[in-house]
């Protein structure tokens, strides 16, 4: 799946995924929404983000999520 608003260049943010070229990582707007933040509180705090980046940052890691095996607690 290709995802048109998600990017990443080596060269910018050690190869992070970024939202559309800029300097703004997906994992920054991920934090920022497990944190409680409400989009519109990104979306004032980031005035290069669009409104579609956000759903598409959540999409991105939704995929990414599948694809990889993550270190989980083991229950008790």
């Amino acid at each position: 799946m290709a995802y048109e608003r998600i990017t990443i260049d080596h060269a910018k943010m050690g190869g992070l995924p970024c939202i559309r070229g800029l300097r703004i990582p997906v994992s920054t707007v991920l934090g920022q929404l497990a944190a409680g933040r409400t989009e519109a509180e990104i979306l004032a705090d980031y005035p290069d983000l669009e409104p579609a980046d956000i759903p598409a940052a959540l999409e991105y890691a939704a995929a990414a999520v599948l694809e990889r095996q993550l270190p989980l607690a083991s229950g008790r």
